[in-house]
C-alpha cells in the first residue's frame, strides 16, 4: 500500500471509525445483557420486551461495521497489521451481534416465566452476567489498546463462569429431584445460565481475534 501521509490519514480515519462503531456496538449489547438479567430478577416484562426489541439494532450496527471495513479494504488496500485489525473487527461485529441473540434469549425467557416468583433468590446468575459482561468490555478495551497479553488475562476469566454455571446446574437438578413442580421454572433458568455461559465463550473468541490483530497469530486460545 502506497505510505502518503495523506494516504496514511485516510486510513487511520477509517480504522478510528471502524473502532469507535465496534465500541458503540458493545457498550450497547453490554447494556442489554444487564438489562435481560434485570428483567428476569425484577420480573420486570417491559424490559424484557425492550431488550428483545434491541435486536433490530444490534443488525444495524453489524451491518454499519462489516460495511466500514469492506469499503475500507477496497479503497485503502491496508497491509500487514491493519489489514488483521480490520479482518478482527469483521469478525468481532459477529461475535457482538451473537452476543446480543444470548440477551435476547434471556429477556425472552423472563417473558415466558412472566409475573410467576421465582424458585430462589438469584445469586449465581447475575454474578455469572457480571464477569460475562466484564469480559466483553475487557475484551473491547484489549482490542483498543490492541493488548494481546490483556486479551489473555480476559478470556482467562472463562473458568469462572463455567464455575458458576454448574454451580447453578447443581442446584436448579436439585430443586428439579426434590419437587417436580419446579421443573418448568428450573429448566428456563438453566437456559439463562446457558445463554450466560456463551456469552462468556464468545468474550473468549473476542479476545483471539485481538490476540490474531497484535499477533498474527490465529486459533483457539487456551489458558495455561
Amino acid at each position: 500500500m502506497a505510505s502518503s501521509p495523506q494516504v496514511r490519514s485516510v486510513l487511520d480515519h477509517s480504522i478510528d471509525e471502524i473502532r469507535n462503531d465496534i465500541l458503540r456496538m458493545g457498550s450497547f449489547i453490554g447494556e442489554q445483557i444487564a438489562n435481560a438479567v434485570r428483567a428476569l430478577k425484577n420480573r420486570d416484562l417491559s424490559l424484557a420486551h425492550r431488550v428483545v426489541e434491541s435486536d433490530q439494532r444490534v443488525n444495524e450496527l453489524r451491518y454499519r461495521v462489516e460495511s466500514e471495513c469492506v469499503r475500507t479494504i477496497a479503497t485503502q488496500q491496508p497491509a500487514a497489521k491493519d489489514l488483521r485489525y480490520i479482518i478482527a473487527a469483521i469478525h468481532m461485529a459477529g461475535e457482538l451481534e451473537r452476543i446480543a441473540d444470548h440477551a435476547s434469549g434471556i429477556a425472552s425467557i423472563a417473558i415466558r416465566i412472566g409475573d410467576e416468583p421465582l424458585i430462589k433468590p438469584l445469586i449465581d446468575i447475575p454474578r455469572m452476567q457480571e464477569i460475562a459482561c466484564e469480559m466483553v468490555q475487557d475484551a473491547l478495551d484489549a482490542f483498543v489498546q490492541m493488548d494481546a497479553e490483556a486479551a489473555k488475562a480476559v478470556a482467562a476469566r472463562d473458568e469462572e463462569v463455567d464455575e458458576l454455571y454448574v454451580q447453578v446446574l447443581r442446584e436448579l437438578l436439585t430443586f428439579m429431584m426434590q419437587d417436580p413442580k419446579t421443573i418448568t421454572q428450573s429448566t428456563y433458568l438453566l437456559w439463562v445460565a446457558h445463554n450466560l455461559e456463551r456469552i462468556a465463550d464468545r468474550a473468549t473468541n473476542l479476545c483471539e481475534r485481538v490476540i490474531f490483530a497484535v499477533t498474527a497469530e490465529l486459533g483457539d486460545y487456551k489458558p495455561s
